[in-house]
């Protein structure tokens, strides 16, 4: 179908313009054709009537009120295919690793979310060699699950190790405003560690466009969607979903939309759920699971706040490290009994201790720290944080479960573990030495 080209731009913002046009639809893609020939594409993100705004993929910049304006009759689409594999790719879906472009079984961008008829309850674990979370917050299969984490802490090196070391069957990688030294370990990391042929990139550094920025989580995640109906576990890890989210309020306050907390737009909320339900497991089908980072000053700020009512649970990074206390899988339960049968046990039994732990740490500050079994408390703390708590130690989850008996075993006494008769008996070690040593780190 002929597409009727517009030739009078009424107003050009930083990365938004506005036309008069009829017979346009929200979300169509258009073509802004320059002055020389040369063409951008743009976005409609709000219609009022005849009224037409269009966010510019690649900013306001070189637009003039001479560009001409053909839109396209679709909405955005990426192709899709098994050689996506191994690809790397912009936020606009243009290859940027010299291989060609897909243009084949076009498939529309922020499409509908999986029916939730279709949805099964989450039920099998996804492996990610991380202690931390595997034996004390154990991810699910089709979890929506953020990194809370402040600006500098390692999160994009854990992302990196987690898409190395798990058992998922598609790693799709999502950055946003990446700087280039991001983008480069993320993609040596995967290279060295032969992952690279299960896994997808879609990388907006923080020199692109805004607009190709705010793409990347729905290009991530639409083609997670389509690995996973053909029966794959998909693992989509997006980073960082704060920045993103400033990208929405700059594209908002462009729009002179009235702002709300902080600036952020009214549907900052909808606009997060949105990408995050995308997560499921699929009847007769495969799984959907997102790790995404979030990061914040606190967690009253807006981002992390809406997050939270959104996924199930988070990861807290603090100092390097991943907290026990404040991180929570909310569906954990679901698969720790299936593991091993002492997951559930030896999980609760080092949560506890390392709780009393904490106290003894608060009471040594007035001195009143002197009993055998407190300064035991007070070592295996140590221990716990060295050996467990490192984001970039790699364990099986066996090895891992072993390693938590040792530390017991080292700095307890079996009747002050707490754990049932029939779990010591079974796993208590003879001697109280580390059967795990201490992994090189990553």
């Amino acid at each position: 179908m002929l597409r009727k080209t517009y030739e009078h731009i009424d107003s050009i913002g930083r990365a938004i313009l506005t036309i008069e046009a009829a017979d346009v639809h929200n979300k169509e893609l258009a073509e802004v054709i320059y002055p020389d020939g040369k063409k951008a594409f743009a976005q409609v993100i709000a219609l009022n009537g005849n009224k037409v705004t269009l966010q510019l993929f690649g900013g306001g910049f070189g637009v003039s009120t001479d560009c001409k304006v053909r839109f396209l009759g679709h909405p955005v689409q990426v192709g899709f295919s098994d050689d996506m594999l191994g690809r790397v790719y912009a936020g606009n879906g243009a290859p940027i690793d010299g291989g060609p472009q897909l243009t084949s079984d076009m498939t529309r961008v922020a499409g509908p979310s999986i029916n939730p008829v279709k949805r099964l309850i989450p039920k099998n674990m996804i492996r990610t060699g991380v202690p931390m979370i595997d034996v004390f917050n154990t991810l699910v299969r089709s979890q929506k699950i953020p990194i809370f984490a402040r600006a500098g802490e390692p999160y994009n090196r854990l992302l990196a190790n987690v898409a190395t070391q798990t058992d998922a069957d598609v790693i799709i990688i999502g950055g946003v405003g990446l700087k280039y030294d991001e983008y480069h370990y993320f993609k040596e990391r995967i290279e060295e560690a032969g992952s690279k042929s299960k896994t997808i990139m879609f990388i907006h550094t923080h020199r692109d466009s805004i607009v190709e920025g705010l793409m990347v989580p729905d290009l991530a995640l639409t083609v997670g969607e389509r690995f996973a109906l053909q029966g794959k576990n998909v693992f989509v890890l997006l980073s960082d979903m704060t920045q993103w989210s400033d990208y929405l309020r700059q594209v908002a306050n462009a729009q002179d939309q009235i702002p709300a907390n902080q600036g952020y737009p009214g549907d900052l909320y909808s606009q997060l759920a949105s990408r995050y339900e995308k997560a499921a497991d699929i009847e007769g089908s495969g799984s959907l699971t997102i790790l995404g980072v979030t990061t914040m000053d606190d967690v009253t700020h807006p981002v992390p706040d809406n997050t939270g009512y959104i996924t199930e649970g988070q990861f807290f990074m603090k100092d390097g490290y991943l907290e026990l206390f404040g991180s929570l899988s909310r569906l954990k339960q679901q698969v720790n009994d299936k593991t091993r049968d002492d997951h559930r046990g030896i999980m609760n039994a080092m949560a506890r201790l390392l709780s009393e732990a904490e106290e003894r740490v608060k009471a040594q500050k007035f001195g009143s720290v002197k009993d055998d079994y407190s300064l035991r408390l007070l070592d295996y703390r140590k221990t716990f944080q060295r050996e467990l708590m490192d984001p970039f130690r790699y364990l099986e989850l066996e090895d891992a479960l072993d390693l938590c008996w040792d530390i017991l075993s080292n700095h307890f006494k079996k009747e002050e573990a707490g754990l049932s008769t029939e779990l010591v008996e079974k796993y208590w070690p003879n001697k109280g030495e580390f059967k795990i040593l201490k992994a090189q780190r990553i």
